[in-house]
């Protein structure tokens, strides 16, 4: 082809293609979706195309049983190429490395080398089977291919070929009046031939206050306005605006740069970039009155993030639609929620992506610097396509029944997390750096002990090290090999080990969660104090989890383990401002409580109301004995059953939280199940209702996708009947906590209380209160809390109080 004088790519992520780059020939990642050149093969081997096989020939690649040179890795390859040139020179020249190990490496297996690079090297004589001409594209549209893809359920090409497929077709009636998909992997896709399809660069840059306010009368004769902003970064509390884009009709989209780059000189051509940009704060005020308009639906893609970054210019934007939380109520963990993906999945559409502007690695650049025409292409895209989605995916909600779910509890719910997570919470950095030095000093005890136990030094943090270590000179057994012929060191098989009473175990166990807390948490916290605030500002996910939780990340805060003193120690650093304390405020025992409601179990339902200790009347049902014969251990054991039913549990599980045989394991679920055989009859009902939608549905009818719910691997089957048994409840609790979030706000300001919400944590909420107002708040969230859900048992909320989180427990 290049003979030909054509330009060649070649589709395929294998690295070995890399050598065949030049000015011709690029490669094509399918996997990533993206072209690689010249200065990519650069970015990955630090050398260019032509000398790749070098690098690799020292490197070796295990994958492909290529041996390279021992103890020489691609940096240390390529820093050698770079130098000397290519391999043969090096080799040559080996005995002028000063590195000792390196040069004597490099002697004694230079053979080795030479070998290895007949190994990597491509063959650019392999014959070619058929002449170019023959390999010309032809016409798609025929009758065949059309048949072939509507055989195999290709609806998204066959929307690109233009063929209106009935999508429909696939959609029978659930038992519950809803939707159900004909089958589990199936999924309603909302493709409509009456869109136009998305414009490519033919974007709106607004540059004068005129044209900005033609768009603002266009959202109010249209009624909606998709918004979108570009940033100066990921967290709103530290970044700030660099434009806005905007879209009122599909195939329009515009976009208003108010805070790139000074003006920069081109010195080539002597002409100057204006970077014709409007002042921001004339910006804030012609949008302020649309943004806040009840006649104006705001609709973006994450709009939670455009919510804090207007709040900051005291915009408060309502009422507001988000695409990314429809896609997410709709078809849950099915797919991704991301504007890229969700652009190819309903509409076949690829989106400019933001490493296409801003370039990637050592030569990123902020979008504050990315030339307008090409920003404003990028920005007004994603608030067009963010219309083009809100277009296809709202009208699903109503007819998929999903209304209740997204009006209810996501939907009002954004303001109150964008709140949340502008409010932080308060972090002691003195408190940080204190334990910091203390689990480092603990390190250093644990890792002398491991190194007396072991009979020498090892890094105990190299799982291979460890691995030698236990297996191969220790001799413990137990262990079993990965893939690549090391022991695995993984922590279920630690933990076995520990179990048999091996105390080295159990230290490099002690070690791993020590390092891990250090590192995560009281070294990596004092980084992430915001100076301006003093806090720590969490971003809370809404679509990041299958059930509906909240999911937590820089700072991902819901991971800080609460049973042990190191986690309590870490909580005690998250205090409350002066003249505040924080309240914590937690459901008991949610879980078990909806297992009794959703399963129908009438006993488990009468105790709760009567407040009656559940893990000592179930021993007592399942064990046959009077209520106050119940023993400590017996009550243990109820306890475990009763948590552990609600998780799909083994009787291998049980027995090792137990400590028993797992016979004995096996008979305290058979018991507890012939006991409350309405226990049983739910876990199989949710089991089919997975096998046949694919998913089950909370109390309220989030949708909870189960995965490998039909697969023919047992392991992989029985992980997902657990997911079926346990995902309503856990979803359950999940919507429960959301609409106690969204009542919280106006009950406290109905009743004059100043108390803020800081995190919400699985079954927690945590609060930062006046001192004086405390008694009044406590039993207003609680109040609020036990009486958001009406169903057949009570709730109930435990509350705590303290100068710091681990204080308030």
């Amino acid at each position: 082809a290049k003979k030909a004088g054509k330009k060649v790519t070649i589709v395929g992520s294998d690295k070995d293609l890399m050598q065949l780059v030049d000015d011709d020939v690029r490669l094509y990642d399918p996997i990533k979706g993206k072209y690689l050149g010249r200065e990519d093969v650069i970015e990955k081997f630090g050398v260019p195309p032509e000398r790749v096989v070098d690098v690799q020939a020292l490197a070796g690649d295990s994958t492909d049983n290529v041996p390279g040179v021992p103890g020489i890795g691609v940096k240390t390859a390529a820093q050698l190429i770079n130098e000397y040139g290519d391999l043969e020179t090096l080799l040559a020249r080996a005995g002028e490395i000063k590195q000792e190990k390196r040069r004597e490496k490099l002697i004694e297996n230079a053979e080795l080398a030479r070998i290895s690079k007949k190994l990597v090297t491509l063959d650019p004589q392999a014959q070619v089977p058929l002449a170019l001409d023959a390999l010309r594209a032809h016409d798609p549209h025929t009758p065949e291919l059309a048949a072939f893809l509507r055989e195999q359920g290709f609806k998204s090409v066959l929307a690109r070929l233009g063929h209106k497929e009935d999508i429909s077709q696939n959609v029978a009636s659930a038992p519950d009046g809803g939707m159900a998909f004909s089958t589990p992997d199936a999924r309603l896709r909302g493709h409509d031939d009456n869109l136009p399809p998305p414009p490519r660069n033919k974007y709106t840059l607004i540059d004068d206050m005129a044209v900005l306010k033609q768009w603002i009368a266009r959202a109010y004769e249209t009624g909606t306005l998709a918004i979108d902003t570009e940033t100066t970064g990921l967290t709103p509390a530290k970044a700030d605006l660099v434009g806005i884009s905007l879209s009122c009709d599909l195939g329009a989209g515009a976009y208003i740069p108010v805070g790139h780059a000074s003006p920069q000189q081109d010195f080539l051509s002597g002409e100057r970039d204006d970077m014709r940009q409007l002042p921001l704060k004339d910006v804030i005020a012609a949008l302020k009155p649309v943004l806040e308009d009840d006649s104006v639906l705001k609709i973006g893609h994450n709009v939670k993030y455009d919510w804090q970054m207007f709040a900051q210019h005291g915009i408060h934007m309502a009422p507001c639609d988000d695409t990314m939380l429809l896609s997410y109520v709709l078809d849950g963990a099915a797919h991704g929620h991301g504007m890229d993906e969700l652009a190819q999945l309903h509409c076949g559409h690829a989106t400019i992506k933001y490493e296409d502007v801003t370039g990637k690695g050592k030569s990123q650049i902020g979008f504050a610097e990315v030339p307008l025409d090409k920003a404003t292409d990028y920005a007004a895209e994603d608030a067009e396509i963010t219309l083009r989605l809100w277009h296809i995916l709202k009208s699903r909600i109503a007819r998929e029944r999903m209304s209740a779910v997204y009006e209810d509890i996501e939907r009002p719910l954004i303001p109150i997390i964008a709140q949340m997570e502008m409010t932080g919470v308060k972090i002691d950095p003195d408190a940080l750096r204190k334990l910091s030095y203390e689990f480092a000093r603990r390190l250093a005890e644990l890792e002398t002990e491991i190194h007396r136990e072991a009979g020498g030094p090892f890094n105990v943090a190299s799982p291979k090290q460890v691995g030698v270590v236990l297996f191969d000179q220790m001799g413990l057994q137990g262990g079993k090999k990965t893939k690549t012929g090391d022991w695995s060191t993984a922590a279920d098989i630690l933990e076995d080990l520990a179990a048999q009473g091996y105390g080295i175990v159990q230290k490099i166990l002690d070690y791993r969660q020590l390092a891990k807390l250090k590192s995560t948490y009281t070294d990596a916290l004092q980084e992430q104090i915001n100076p301006k605030t003093g806090r720590v500002h969490t971003s809370f996910h809404m679509t990041g989890t299958n059930t509906g939780r909240l999911a937590s990340s820089d700072p991902n805060l819901q991971n800080i383990p609460i049973r042990t003193e190191e986690g309590r120690k870490i909580r005690a650093a998250f205090v409350a401002d002066k003249g505040h304390v924080l309240l914590s405020v937690d459901y008991s025992q949610v879980e078990l409580r909806l297992a009794a409601e959703l399963a129908g179990v009438e006993a488990l339902k009468q105790a709760f109301r009567d407040h009656v200790d559940i893990h000592a009347l179930t021993a007592s049902q399942v064990f046959g004995v009077p209520l106050d014969k119940v023993t400590p251990e017996l009550r243990r054991q109820a306890k475990a059953v009763n948590f552990g039913i609600i998780y799909g549990i083994s009787g291998w599980g049980l027995a090792k939280q137990l400590g028993c045989d797992p016979a004995d394991a096996n008979d305290f679920i058979r018991r507890y199940l012939a006991r409350f055989n309405e226990i049983q009859n739910y876990m199989e009902a949710k089991k089919e209702e997975a096998r046949k939608n694919g998913f089950v549905r909370t109390l309220y009818g989030r949708k909870c996708v189960i995965a490998n719910i039909n697969s023919k691997t047992q392991g992989w089957r029985m992980g997902a009947e657990r997911q079926a048994i346990n995902a309503p409840l856990q979803g359950t609790a999940a919507d429960i906590m959301k609409k106690a979030m969204i009542k919280l706000p106006r009950a406290l300001e109905k009743a004059g209380l100043r108390a803020k919400i800081l995190l919400q944590v699985h079954d927690e909420l945590l609060l930062e209160v006046p001192e004086n107002e405390l008694a009044a708040t406590s039993d207003l969230v609680r109040g609020v809390m036990q009486g958001v859900a009406d169903i057949g048992v009570p709730l109930e909320a435990e509350a705590g109080s303290g100068s710091s989180w681990a204080a308030a427990h």
